[in-house]
């Protein structure tokens, strides 16, 4: 009897037994993150990885740069998706790649220009978002400029008003930019051979106290969703399988 009563109370605990959560910010960078109820595709990997730990994610949309502090202090959890800077992992600690993005110069439909490495840039001008990582590499460069702003979406009117002369994105996130924007696909091109292929990630402050805890449990929670399928089917909702 004893026994019955106390699996009869363990289940009763298990029930009542709240979800720890998770806060995680980023700034619009579709079709990853996105505004309203659906919040993208590193949105919708990062709740069902986390909930095979017990974890809920509350998610809130802020610029990059402020994201990025938040979590940096350990005042957010999560980036839910970042790109490996060695600079950043002096602050941050990342999970296992669940995509890669492949970052390809952004130019006028009629440019011929072509990427050939580092010294083809010489004299350009090429946006960049503020804040964000392209690679040491790229950063460190001083053939060309860097002039920022604080969207994808505002280097692609600087490149369309000829503020500047290439911009830099993902080519799918780019085009998904585009398309919600209301500006001219068709105006714009992408080189064949793109800056880098980067592996996205999420990332937590190492200030956080829980920190290491949690990317565990997502590295965990993610290998069990490729494991059973979920995974692919999240991508293939997103067209990007």
């Amino acid at each position: 009897m004893k026994r019955v009563l106390a699996l009869i109370l363990g289940l009763l605990l298990a029930c009542t037994a709240q979800a720890e959560t998770v806060i995680a910010a980023q700034d619009p960078w579709p079709p990853f993150i996105q505004q309203g109820a659906d919040s993208g595709l590193s949105i919708a990997l990062l709740k069902a990885a986390m909930k095979r730990g017990g974890y809920d994610i509350e998610f809130k949309l802020m610029p990059w740069n402020r994201a990025l502090n938040e979590v940096k202090n350990g005042k957010l959890d999560l980036l839910p998706g970042a790109w490996y800077t060695d600079e950043r992992s002096n602050y941050l600690i990342y999970s296992d790649p669940y995509v890669q993005n492949s970052i390809k110069f952004i130019k006028k439909k009629n440019d011929p220009f072509e990427y050939d490495g580092l010294k083809s840039l010489s004299g350009k001008k090429v946006g960049i978002v503020s804040g964000y990582g392209y690679g040491d590499d790229f950063s460190k460069a001083d053939n060309f400029s860097r002039p920022e702003a604080g969207s994808v979406e505002a280097n692609i009117k600087k490149l369309l008003s000829g503020r500047i002369d290439l911009t830099l994105e993902d080519e799918i996130v780019a085009k998904s930019v585009i398309k919600k924007s209301g500006l001219d696909l068709g105006a714009v091109g992408f080189t064949a051979q793109g800056l880098s292929v980067n592996n996205l990630h999420v990332a937590t402050g190492k200030a956080n106290p829980r920190g290491q805890k949690i990317i565990d449990a997502y590295n965990k929670g993610l290998a069990a969703i490729k494991a059973d399928g979920t995974y692919d089917q999240i991508l293939a909702e997103y067209g990007v399988k």
